[in-house]
């Protein structure tokens, strides 16, 4: 008897521990749902982050330049319309909700002044191809449009064409000796026109003219005045490849004595050689 009371007694403190485990057991699991519960809670209730909404800026069409246009180049088939911000638009643009027939309008204009890809066309930049004043809008400051007289032998033969670059040469002949003598007195002068045509037509490689335009200087003008007086003007056309050499102005100096101290200076070109 004693020894099964004791084996009763083992068996009450086995049973009392194993309950006494599974209660920490649970106790550590209740534990840690409680935090994951909380963890997961905790992160619901952080504020969502705000959207940012990117709200599109106003924009209207304007006339630009598709292309680069040129000092002198008509602005036809080189516009087009784009979108531009409302806020950048001054009163000067042309506005397609304003004027939906400006690039039409506008397409035998001239550019005044050159524009790059992409720059609004303002109409103060333009002027009509027929207008009055046009030379003397594509004139570079300073600088002067005198003309001479051409025909096929002194004018290369037709082929040379607004905005080519030639040398002018003149021929004069002796009273003496009646041998002709003949000099260059302008080097890589810019034609500005054959006749009243600035610009060739679309294909054109020749233009028959009877006056041909320069750009020229002051002096340069003034020279070729002289010259046209005292002979024969032709025009050498150069190569593109040396066209955009500076012009080379050939010039001397004199010295005109009037009795003992006095004398005047004078710049002499080669068309008063001789004299």
């Amino acid at each position: 008897m004693p020894h099964r009371g004791t084996e009763q007694g083992r068996m009450r403190r086995s049973r009392g521990q194993s309950t006494t485990a599974r209660i920490v057991v649970l106790a550590i699991s209740a534990a840690a749902a409680g935090g994951a519960a909380y963890l997961v809670s905790g992160k619901d209730l952080r504020p969502a982050a705000a959207e940012v909404v990117v709200q599109q800026a106003a924009t209207m069409e304007v006339l630009v330049a598709k292309s680069d246009i040129g000092l002198g180049q008509k602005v036809g088939g080189k516009l087009q319309w784009q979108a531009w911000p409302q806020t950048a638009t001054g009163a000067s643009l042309i506005r397609r909700s304003e004027r939906p027939n400006a690039m039409t309008q506008l397409g035998d204009s001239i550019a005044r002044t050159p524009f790059i890809e992409g720059e609004p066309v303002r109409e103060a930049k333009l002027i009509s191809l027929n207008g009055s004043g046009f030379m003397a809008a594509i004139l570079p400051g300073g600088m002067r449009a005198v003309s001479t007289p051409i025909s096929p032998e002194t004018g290369a033969g037709g082929f040379i064409l607004p905005n080519d670059r030639v040398d002018v040469i003149l021929s004069k002949r002796d009273k003496n000796t009646e041998a002709v003598k003949s000099q260059v007195i302008l080097n890589s002068v810019r034609v500005l026109a054959i006749d009243q045509a600035p610009k060739e037509k679309d294909g054109q490689t020749s233009v028959i003219g009877r006056t041909a335009t320069l750009e020229a200087t002051q002096e340069q003008a003034e020279m070729l005045a002289r010259a046209n007086m005292r002979g024969t003007l032709s025009l050498a056309l150069r190569s593109l490849a040396d066209a955009e050499l500076p012009a080379k102005v050939t010039r001397k100096t004199i010295a005109v004595y009037r009795g003992v101290g006095a004398q005047t200076f004078y710049n002499c070109a080669p068309s008063c050689e001789g004299e």
